[in-house]
């Protein structure tokens, strides 16, 4: 009898959660059949999994506030979204990415904007601290990592020291990535001083979270800006390049710029967002909007503007333009496929040269996809993963598709220095792509992200330089190598890579 019903329960407890996967209409394919796979194989384990994984939500009043707080700072400031005709300084090739971004996130191109990449780690230190010093009304930072080490010090004790000259500081930080750090010794006496601090997506009601949302939807953005008109944007949290938390993969390889310009007003804008979710008391105009281009507007792009004999272009106000950039940003708060989509829409534009970076390979089947359909096109594109990545599963999913890339043509590079966390990609050094999007699911899916995508010539080929050395320390990988690799440790890849939906 006790069997019986314990059967029957069984049976119905998986009937209906078999029913919700199968009812999701944002689940693909793939990852629906994973979910079902895990349920039948571990059912009490796959159950438990799904309630605390399986549903990509924060819960309805969160997302309805999150709405809200965006469409109020669009409509009080639409300004900072940039000029619906800016994107015509774009070639049109390159156009599409652009407007899909727009389209999707309300920040559309913005001219006149200036950019530097920073040469390495204690370069972008240096530079952002003697910044910080300089601020003379705000500094506004948001890491999804702060550790307590030499970074992480370094930029309290500057956030410190400008609060005590009356500046106003706001520091938030993701409640899991800088868990330590909320309860540090430094944290306190930031507040102390007068720094403003917050957490995003905290623990402080673990049970709740577990009921009714995820507890690994995180902010993984990095965002810094000061006075309003100086940012840096790029894959660094704030954190030493050793990275003591996870040493033996150290150092950790990371790229920065310095942005200046309107492109830091959309940055702005979205870290009031994300302030503004916890502290909702905080006035509007806490947040200056500095809108002016730094450098002259280009006419319209025209592709067939006469040109030098030597192939240069003889419109002069493109060549003072400064920097065509936008900042592309999502999260589990907006549309489902987003940011694949997005990237689809950059890789697919490239006609000559695509190089990335990334220390996160765990794609959906349409980024593969539009990869090998690219190199099979012609173009040449080329892939750069750490060799020694701190997440094993990550390592065993990347490796799955190298095959599949290979054959297509594609170019595959491993790190081998220490781990390269550069998020980077560039197309046939026109255009370039700097943020805290991996190329994983979790990117895609579950994380608020951001980052700037722009058009510049000069400023790519600063990017493609980079890429290059990251080239140089890396080792190439060949189809034979790879097609040579033990039958059971392709096994493993595959097995772990069709759980990729659901990691």
């Amino acid at each position: 009898m006790l069997m019986d019903i314990f059967l029957t329960l069984h049976f119905i407890l998986l009937l209906l959660i078999s029913l919700r996967v199968l009812a999701r209409d944002n689940l693909t394919a793939p990852a629906r059949l994973a979910w079902l796979v895990i349920l039948f194989i571990l059912p009490y384990v796959g159950v438990v999994v799904y309630w605390l994984f399986g549903e990509v939500h924060l819960g309805r009043n969160f997302e309805r506030n999150y709405k809200q707080v965006i469409n109020k700072l669009h409509q009080n400031n639409p300004e900072v979204l940039g000029s619906a005709t800016a994107i015509e300084a774009i070639k049109p090739e390159y156009r599409a990415a652009f407007a899909y971004s727009a389209n999707v996130t309300g920040f559309r191109t913005t001219l006149g904007n200036r950019a530097e990449l920073m040469a390495d780690a204690a370069e972008t230190s240096r530079r952002m601290i003697a910044d910080f010093d300089a601020a003379t009304d705000h500094i506004h930072v948001l890491y999804y990592i702060w550790l307590i080490d030499g970074m992480g010090i370094d930029t309290a004790q500057a956030l410190i020291r400008a609060a005590k000259r009356g500046v106003t500081c706001r520091a938030m930080v993701d409640g899991m990535g800088s868990r330590k750090m909320v309860r540090s010794k430094i944290w306190r006496e930031m507040q102390e001083a007068g720094v403003q601090v917050s957490v995003a997506l905290p623990f402080r009601n673990l049970i709740k979270v577990l009921l009714f949302s995820r507890i690994d939807l995180r902010n993984h953005r990095k965002i810094t800006v000061i006075d309003g008109k100086i940012g840096y944007s790029g894959s660094r949290n704030c954190a030493d390049p050793e990275f003591r938390v996870k040493p033996k993969y150290a150092p950790w390889v990371d790229i920065m710029m310095r942005i200046e310009g309107p492109i830091v007003a959309q940055n702005q804008m979205l870290f009031a967002s994300d302030w503004l979710m916890k502290n909702p008391e905080t006035p509007l105009d806490s947040f200056p909007y500095f809108t002016e281009p730094l450098t002259t507007i280009p006419k319209r792009f025209d592709k067939d503007k006469a040109t030098t004999e030597d192939g240069e272009s003889t419109d002069s106000d493109s060549e003072s333009a400064g920097l065509a950039a936008q900042v592309f940003a999502d999260g589990p708060t907006q549309r489902q496929g987003t940011t694949p989509q997005f990237l689809g829409a950059l890789i697919s534009q490239a006609e000559h040269t695509l190089i990335i970076s990334t220390p996160y390979f765990v794609p959906d089947y349409s980024l593969v996809s539009v990869l090998c359909a690219t190199a099979y096109r012609g173009v040449e594109v080329t892939m750069i993963f750490p060799k020694k990545n701190d997440s094993f599963i990550v390592a065993a999913t990347s490796h799955s598709y190298y095959l599949q890339l290979l054959e297509a043509g594609v170019k595959i590079y491993e790190y081998k220095p220490g781990l390269l966390h550069a998020k980077t990609l560039t197309v046939d050094g026109e255009i370039g792509l700097i943020g805290s999007t991996n190329l994983d699911l979790r990117s895609f899916d579950l994380n608020y992200e951001n980052n700037v995508v722009f058009s510049d010539k000069a400023l790519t080929a600063d990017i493609v330089e980079r890429q290059y050395q990251y080239i140089a320390d890396s080792k190439s990988i060949s189809l034979t190598e790879v097609k040579n690799w033990p039958l059971i440790y392709r096994i493993w890849n595959n097995v772990v890579a069709t759980m990729g939906p659901v990691l």
